[in-house]
């Protein structure tokens, strides 16, 4: 195989597949990379689309569908069970549009730094233009341009606070940056680590699984950086929507459990506990703040997260104590937020400076 295995993880997006697989099949061409496909048992023609139209794609066909965590581990399973299996695997999102250089800069910093083990580039809003698509220079939702925590667990990005974002006008460039995490819409890991630590982990089924691999690094001593130098473009919500009560749910839900593994091995069970404790109260108020304004799907997706977490996180393998991750701010970003509105980014940025 290739040094280099970007895998895209299909379900039920063929028409992605179709528009942003040219663009990807020649950017990587005079690159050790290979590009792959993995479905999760689609029923809308993907893998019968891509053996007709990009038989150069090496295809592996799943037969059921196994969330985003099952899909990835699968598929990467049966590439690292390959004679010279590669040295670095990228997961990459069906709607993402990638830049003409946007792989060498990953791959040229994970050479260079040894104890990276995940890294990721500036993800960018890629906007509906006509029939088409046209890129945009507004930081997108799903991973802007690195991810930290807050200190009840709420994730932001260097670009997106909340729902609110920043146009890229070099703000982030051009050192990488080391941040708590990187999106599973673009990110590239060292194979060694991704076996070392078990891959995803299957029972978030998707959402927060890549938040919760990168906490498990860095637990594991490795580090994660931003890399601004590469550059992509996410449409965002191509399988389920920014509104959707599953997301929703999926995302209170995999909040609770990733605390759940990961804070007691960074600081300590007591602490730990009272930190999940005050989030869940905080879920709580959000819940009724939702039934106060009418939003009742929204209301019942928080109780429902709630109630599986409970029946889930007795079953939760936790992490081992270990180094403490990098880009976790001690202070609440909702509440920063409430206070300074579109001043947060500049917060944000002072506050990396000061560290």
């Amino acid at each position: 195989m290739k040094r280099i295995a970007v895998v895209i993880l299909n379900w039920n997006t063929r028409d992605y597949l179709r528009e942003f697989l040219p663009p990807l099949l020649r950017s990587i061409k005079g690159h050790d990379a290979e590009v792959i496909v993995a479905d999760n048992a689609s029923t809308d023609g993907s893998v019968e689309m891509l053996e007709r139209e990009f038989p150069e794609v090496f295809t592996i066909a799943l037969n059921k569908n196994y969330g985003f965590t099952g899909g990835y581990n699968r598929a990467f399973s049966r590439i690292m069970e390959c004679k010279d299996a590669p040295e670095y695997l990228v997961l990459l999102n069906t709607d993402v549009l990638v830049g003409e250089h946007w792989l060498e800069p990953l791959y040229d910093f994970m050479d260079s730094h040894e104890d990276c083990a995940v890294c990721g580039p500036k993800i960018l809003a890629l906007e509906k233009s006509g029939a088409s698509w046209k890129r945009s220079r507004q930081f997108e939702y799903a991973g802007a341009a690195g991810g930290y925590l807050d200190r009840f667990g709420f994730p932001f990005c260097r670009g997106r606070v909340m729902s609110s974002t920043e146009e890229d006008i070099g703000q982030y460039d051009p050192d990488p940056c080391r941040v708590f995490w990187i999106s599973g819409a673009c990110m590239m890991t060292r194979s060694s680590v991704w076996t070392k630590l078990g891959g995803l982990d299957e029972s978030f089924f998707a959402h927060m699984e890549e938040i919760d691999y990168c906490w498990r690094a860095a637990l594991d001593g490795h580090s994660v950086f931003a890399v601004p130098q590469s550059s992509v473009w996410h449409i965002g919500g191509g399988t389920l929507s920014r509104e959707s009560a599953l997301k929703l749910k999926l995302n209170y839900r995999n909040s609770l459990l990733m605390l759940e593994k990961n804070l007691e091995a960074s600081i300590g069970r007591k602490k730990g506990e009272s930190l999940l404790k005050r989030r869940i109260s905080i879920d709580n108020l959000t819940k009724l703040i939702f039934i106060l304004t009418g939003r009742k799907d929204s209301a019942e997706a928080v109780r429902a997260a709630h109630l599986e977490y409970s029946e889930m996180h007795r079953n939760i393998r936790k992490s081992a104590p270990g180094t403490s991750p990098e880009g976790w701010f001690r202070t609440s970003i909702i509440l920063q937020y409430a206070l300074r509105g579109k001043r947060i980014f500049k917060y944000i940025r002072k506050h990396e400076n000061r560290h």
